[in-house]
């Protein structure tokens, strides 16, 4: 009676090095999240702690570069990555122009009087915080991650490859990453200056611009003189035509901006903020309307979404409770409404879902082999039946070169690009550890 063939097992380093890559990187990125959390508990500890945490995942990525395998596809991934990277921060450049714009477009006296959208979110939170235990209310108020922590922890999922955490190329994910984000932004811009909503926070205007008191010419001819009144409302969705005269208002004030001087209906500058259009840009930050819907949980969901796919396990789930968790700390912070959340959250879904042709841990490789496999499953059989060795072996041989990668450069090329890669990450990082509070 023959014996079964014994299952084949894989080499025991090669099981090792696979658990370790799977328990290192949940590890790390729990530890990551508690130890930044230090901050608010014992900030000595905090300040010991996370120098020596940072310095641990940079010296292990600098060990481990010299000897990965998958350089080569890497420096294929470089064009797209530079790609996304430009139209990334060509998509931030616009939200931040239109955030300037919706802040300013109906003055200061407007925020200030403005009241907020009644929201049945906020509403639920405020009553289950009379039902809830104190504990429980105080971890739900809790910062235990906020935007940074998402920014990073998709840093190391990314770098993970280095360690076959995840499928290569490191790259490709985060081409991904920014080109997904960067279509939600775009998204993001069409969804809130098409309708400008008032902020839930009402003094947030005040504090943060020199803007006009006034509203913008625009909203002075279209929307100022049908703002509370019925009877005019409807006149003029009979009329389909702005019929109102408009009141006296001061003089829009006009700097010289060169070839940029387009932006000055746009971002309606006062003398108080500088001559430079940039500067307005950067005190733009969050904005002062609602913006519909929340950059914050929008590049949340997207790290989800990216270590969910990628990598899976317990570490994904507790990322996705975290998200929930920022969800409400957004609504009861009062920085979104609770639709700007819902709507981020599967707006970030689908578009995670949608750009699986960038990058996706599918392997390819292995869908190249099968389908030449079953390209050559009738000659496979015919060689198999006339005993032909020489002829199985070729069509093994076909089979197993369709699922490499065809070669495009040399051993140098790859070499170089390795180091200037490692050069390049490892300065990062010091200057992140060096130029910021918290990484």
């Amino acid at each position: 009676m023959a014996r079964a063939k014994a299952p084949r097992r894989k080499p025991p380093q090669a099981v090792s090095r696979r658990l370790l890559g799977f328990c290192g990187l949940s590890f790390a990125a729990a530890l990551y999240v508690g130890i930044d959390y230090l901050r608010y508990l014992s900030p000595t500890w905090h300040d010991r702690l996370q120098p020596v945490l940072w310095a641990a995942l940079a010296l292990a990525a600098a060990a481990r570069a010299p000897f990965y395998r998958h350089w080569d596809v890497e420096l294929r991934a470089v064009l797209p990555f530079l790609g996304s990277i430009v139209f990334m921060l060509s998509a931030f450049l616009i939200e931040m122009i239109s955030v300037r714009f919706v802040s300013v477009l109906m003055g200061l006296q407007w925020h200030g009087s403005a009241a907020p959208l009644p929201d049945t979110g906020q509403w639920l939170l405020l009553a289950l915080n009379e039902k809830l235990p104190g504990s429980v209310v105080d971890l739900l108020r809790a910062h235990v991650i906020t935007l940074h922590h998402y920014l990073m922890l998709f840093m190391m999922l990314g770098f993970s490859v280095l360690f076959d955490c995840i499928k290569a190329p490191g790259l490709g994910i985060a081409t991904r990453y920014m080109f997904t984000m960067a279509v939600g932004r775009l998204l993001r811009v069409a969804t809130f200056v098409g309708t400008i909503l008032p902020s839930a926070r009402p003094w947030c205007a005040a504090g943060r611009y020199q803007i006009p008191g006034h509203p913008h010419p625009w909203a002075q001819k279209y929307y100022v003189p049908y703002a509370s009144d019925s009877h005019a409302i409807r006149a003029v969705i009979d009329t389909d035509m702005a019929y109102a005269d408009v009141q006296a208002y001061p003089d829009e004030y006009s700097p010289d901006w060169g070839r940029m001087s387009f932006l000055v209906d746009i971002l309606r500058p006062t003398p108080g903020e500088g001559p430079a259009w940039y500067h307005l840009l950067k005190k733009a930050s969050g904005g002062c309307n609602d913006l519909m819907y929340s950059g914050h949980m929008l590049v949340a969901v997207l790290t989800a979404m990216a270590w969910t796919e990628a990598y899976g396990g317990w570490i994904s789930v507790a990322i996705w409770f975290l998200v929930l968790h920022s969800a409400q700390r957004e609504v009861r912070e009062r920085h979104h409404y609770t639709v700007d959340c819902v709507v981020a959250i599967y707006v970030g879904i689908l578009l995670w879902r949608m750009t699986r042709f960038i990058w996706s841990a599918r392997d390819a490789s292995r869908a190249r082999r099968l389908a030449k496999l079953e390209e050559v499953q009738s000659r496979l059989i015919h060689a198999a039946k006339d005993a032909d060795v020489n002829e199985i072996r070729d069509l093994l041989k076909e089979v197993e070169l369709a699922g490499h990668d065809k070669p495009g450069f040399s051993q140098r090329a790859i070499l170089a690009f390795a180091a200037a890669t490692i050069i390049f990450t490892l300065t990062c990082v010091v200057l992140a550890l060096t130029l910021t509070s918290d990484g």
